[in-house]
Parts: C-alpha cells; sequence; structure tokens
C-alpha cells in the first residue's frame, strides 16, 4: 500500500525546510558580514591591521603560500597529524570502555584516576611526553592521542551503563552469554553515544596538536602561528586559525553525515 502524506504533514515539511534555510543563509549573513566589518575597520584605522590583520591581507599571504606549497605542507601535516590522534584516541578510548565495563572490578579501580585525569590539563603532560618520546611527530600525535582519550573512555562507558537493562536481562534470560549482550544490545544502542565521542574528539585532537606543533614542530599550522608571531606576520598568523576552524568545522560535519547515515540505514 501506497502512504499518502497529507496536506498537513506537507505544509509541516515546507516550514521545517524553510526555517532550515532560514538559519542557514543566516549564519552565511552572519559570517560574510563578520569579514566585511572586520576589512572596512581595518582599512579605516578603527583597528591597527598589523596587530589584528584583515581579510584582504590573509587571502594575499594564503595565495603566495599556496603559489609556493608551503601552506599545503602545513596543512597536510597537521591535518594528519590530528586525524591520526583522533582514530586512535576513539578506538582505543572505546576498547577500554569495554573493557571497564566487562569487568567491574577494574573499572571500579580506575575510576578515581579517570575522573582525576579528566580534571588535569592533558597539555600539562605534553612537555613529559615530548621529553619520552623526543622531538618528532610521535610526541604530537601522543599529545592528541592523550587529550581526546580519556574523554572518550568516560563519555562511551557512561553511555554502556545507561542502557536499558530490561533488554539486557531478556538476552540473559534466554543463556544469553556477557559477549553476546556486549555485541547484540550494548554496542547497537551505544552507536549514539560513540558518534557524540567522535564529534568531542574532533576539537579535542586540534587541540592536542596544536600544542604539541607550538612545542616542537617544524612544520603545520601551530608551528606556523607561533613561527609567524616570533617574525610579526600577524598574516600567518591569523590564517592558521581560520584555516583550523574550517579544517574543525569540515571533520564535524564529516562525523554529523555519518551520523545521518546511520540514522537513515537503522530506521
Amino acid at each position: 500500500m501506497s502512504h499518502k502524506i497529507s496536506q498537513q504533514q506537507l505544509e509541516y515539511l515546507k516550514r521545517v525546510k524553510k526555517r532550515k534555510i532560514l538559519v542557514c543563509s543566516t549564519q552565511i549573513c552572519l559570517l560574510i558580514a563578520f569579514f566585511i566589518l572586520w576589512e572596512v575597520a581595518a582599512q579605516k584605522n578603527w583597528i591597527d591591521p598589523f596587530l589584528f590583520s584583515q581579510p584582504s591581507r590573509m587571502i594575499a599571504a594564503m595565495g603566495d603560500m599556496a603559489k609556493t606549497g608551503i601552506l599545503w605542507k602545513h596543512i597536510g601535516i597537521t591535518l594528519y597529524e590530528t586525524v591520526v590522534g583522533f582514530v586512535l584516541g576513539t578506538i582505543f578510548g572505546t576498547l577500554i570502555a569495554i573493557l571497564l565495563w566487562w569487568n567491574h572490578f577494574i573499572s571500579d579501580v580506575t575510576e578515581p584516576y579517570l575522573v582525576v585525569l579528566n580534571s588535569l590539563p592533558k597539555t600539562a603532560l605534553a612537555p613529559i611526553i615530548i621529553v619520552w618520546l623526543g622531538n618528532n611527530m610521535t610526541s604530537i600525535i601522543a599529545t592528541a592521542l592523550m587529550t581526546s582519550i580519556v574523554v572518550t573512555i568516560m563519555t562511551v562507558l557512561n553511555g554502556f551503563l545507561h542502557i536499558d537493562s530490561d533488554k539486557i536481562k531478556l538476552i540473559q534470560t534466554f543463556g544469553g552469554t556477557k559477549k553476546q549482550v556486549l555485541t547484540k544490545v550494548i554496542l547497537p544502542a551505544s552507536v549514539p553515544t560513540i558518534i557524540s565521542a567522535l564529534k568531542i574528539n574532533v576539537g579535542l585532537s586540534f587541540v592536542g596538536v596544536i600544542v604539541g606543533e607550538f612545542l616542537v614542530a617544524q612544520a603545520g599550522l601551530g608551528y606556523l602561528i607561533v613561527y609567524g608571531s616570533q617574525i610579526f606576520k600577524l598574516d600567518w598568523v591569523m590564517l592558521s586559525v581560520l584555516l583550523l576552524a574550517i579544517m574543525a568545522a569540515i571533520m564535524y560535519q564529516l562525523i554529523v553525515f555519518l551520523e545521518k547515515k546511520f540514522l537513515k540505514w537503522r530506521s
């Protein structure tokens, strides 16, 4: 049987679509207005363009660096370090969360340590990691990993512990093993929680990578920010910050896309 959509449903869908278009267009207009105001303020000397840069100077700097290929090198290195740290943090964090759910004794023993590590600024560990692993890319990736892994563990484990207990009892009633409870109930029901952890990890991974690049890198956007500030190339600094924001937004939207695909497949 074909399902006919009522007129009220069509009107509701139209209103939802119009609202999405309005929100998106407003966001774009606000962004454009911000850059226009920034450019005008710099040209009118309302702000010092040497200290605050301006969009036209950033575009010119981007063009010059793109021609020489330096810009793509810095972007590529930061993106690689971020993606590796992001993936490792998500995988290891989820695996450790599974271990803690599986063994309540280990979970109870490690709980206070996880709370302390979560409260501790992970960036404070960056110099120690660099001393241990050396002045190289491995240290930067390890810093990104340390920044995201604890949050992943606590977020995913909290999701595991709040799964509907009736579903777990149903599996156990029919003689299901703990492994079957994990694979048939816990993991499928926790996919939204894991996706939420992914969204959080995007920002945390970038923070870890940039902190690492501030300290030891010879390339990357973090290095470009530090080097640009040292030689008073504020165009490079502002451009690098803007590129980081764009990269983080793209990674976040990719996760949102995967989430929508999963929800569509699940329904």
